[in-house]
């Protein structure tokens, strides 16, 4: 269920990629003019303001993915993996109801709602159910579904958009997610390491202090002294924003807490800056790549080319990458070297790809290239869970991908087409962008010396067995070694 959720949000990012969904402006030459077609056409879009499209998705995964992996805590992740689901299914159906630029960006903004929910909760749920000697891959099987989605989102969008149309192409989309946004809703749900739902309500005052003045450990209500609970009665619109804010107040400071040590994890820190780097590359190539091909080497179905070789090479070269770190030993140090390595010479044969002036010589290199590179997926995100602490995981799945969208694939499309439109050369601009792929070399092989340590089976605050649970409980009574062990 998460590999097919997965590859639909990604065929949804292939799709607006594609020339059959995005099209091309209307061109005019020698008086004469040829009309525009897709998005672009329709909406009259430059190259900038294309690339915008490509990123607005950001703005609900900033909003959204942080909020989420905190709501983890309290609320069980499959149902958000449902709340969230549900936006995605009516975005993409407001897609292909816009009506202006400004229409569909802000329905490609609410895209990114839907995918906060479940990227940062699902890897966990798929770590914590892996075979100890399989973990990266069934993480690879997971993350495979992403080159192969945005491939099929070429074909998909190529396809559907030339004969029924762009908006046909998002209303598909949104049509095969109900099934999916029914089960998040539905299906008995898993609970994660690191965290307990059903001791949470019964363990409320270690989460939240608010509970605590309400809930003893029978689950009953205090009486509180000097008639507040009369008081409170009397005014219970005053006594609830009370309440509300400094539930509020507690969520920010467990939150910050959180963050604080979250980002003083230098391992999770420097795969991230590489992560950031490759993302940059991966984005602007997943979304300009047909239309660049399609110019430099007049491909007369660049869809459909850029589309096969993606979903062959991101199949190999994932499922490679992770099967080759569990050959070798799923250690972080391992996933370093291998990340360093298969991104430095992916690098290379990418870079020469577009040296080449001629298409045959260009996807085979090409083709390599791509293969190297998406090795990456799996470890990269081996090491993002395993260098943090069970209950931390979600925090770092979503600041992870929220670091590499903001940083990376957002600005990277509008970039590459501010760049295009002031070069206007697409190898040039290719080649730059390439070039790139080699800082995030340095930044994973710089991860290679950072000091490691493998924090999947340490246990987390939520994750405490309820016998020593019982031993951390604060106590109404002033018992000075029950507050010292709290």
């Amino acid at each position: 269920m998460f590999c097919i959720i997965n590859m639909l949000n990604y065929v949804d990012r292939g799709a607006i990629a594609s020339n059959g969904v995005n099209g091309s402006r209307t061109k005019c030459s020698g008086g004469t003019c040829s009309p525009g077609s897709g998005i672009q056409g329709d909406f009259d879009l430059n190259n900038a303001e294309d690339g915008v499209l490509s990123s607005a998705f950001m703005v609900g995964l900033l909003v959204a993915s942080l909020i989420f992996a905190s709501l983890a805590k309290r609320y069980n992740p499959f149902r958000l993996i449902g709340v969230g689901l549900l936006v995605w299914t009516i975005a993409t159906a407001g897609c292909g109801a816009s009506f202006d630029f400004w229409s569909i960006t802000i329905c490609r903004m609410l895209v990114g709602v839907g995918e906060a929910s479940f990227i940062s909760l699902a890897a966990p749920f798929i770590d914590d159910n892996a075979p100890v000697a399989q973990k990266t891959a069934w993480l690879a099987m997971f993350y495979m579904c992403i080159p192969t989605g945005i491939a099929l989102g070429y074909v998909y969008g190529g396809l559907v958009g030339k004969t029924l149309g762009w908006r046909a192409a998002f209303w598909g989309e949104s049509i095969l997610m109900v099934p999916f946004v029914i089960l998040g809703f539905v299906i008995k749900p898993l609970e994660m390491k690191g965290f307990s739902h059903n001791r949470i309500k019964e363990y409320g005052q270690m989460v939240n202090p608010v509970v605590q003045d309400q809930i003893n450990n029978n689950g009953t209500k205090h009486v509180m002294p000097g008639g507040i609970d009369d008081l409170a009665g009397k005014v219970p619109q005053k006594f609830s924003f009370f309440r509300f804010g400094r539930s509020l107040m507690t969520e920010i400071g467990l939150f910050s807490k959180d963050m604080k040590e979250l980002l003083q994890e230098k391992v999770f820190v420097t795969v991230v800056l590489g992560y950031i780097s490759y993302n940059f590359v991966i984005g602007a190539y997943s979304y300009w790549g047909p239309k660049a091909g399609q110019q430099i080497y007049n491909m007369t179905s660049a869809d459909l080319m850029f589309g096969g070789i993606t979903i062959v090479c991101g199949i190999v070269g994932t499922l490679a990458g992770g099967f080759t770190l569990d050959k070798i030993g799923s250690t972080i140090p391992n996933a370093f070297k291998l990340l360093s390595g298969a991104t430095f010479l992916g690098a290379i044969f990418c870079f020469g790809a577009f040296c080449f002036k001629s298409l045959y010589g260009f996807i085979p290199c090409f083709s390599v290239g791509e293969i190297l590179v998406f090795a990456t997926q799996a470890p990269v995100n081996f090491v993002c869970l395993h260098s943090v602490v069970p209950h931390l995981r979600p925090l770092a799945m979503a600041v992870s991908t929220v670091s590499i969208h903001i940083f990376g694939d957002v600005p990277s499309s509008p970039l590459v087409g501010l760049l295009q439109d002031k070069i206007n050369n697409w190898r040039s601009t290719a080649l730059i962008l390439t070039s790139i792929l080699f800082i995030a070399a340095v930044f994973w092989f710089i991860g290679i010396f950072v000091p490691s340590v493998d924090r999947f089976k340490e246990e987390s605050e939520q994750g405490v067995p309820a016998a020593e649970r019982s031993n951390l409980r604060p106590l109404l009574d002033n018992n000075d070694e029950a507050r010292t062990s709290d």
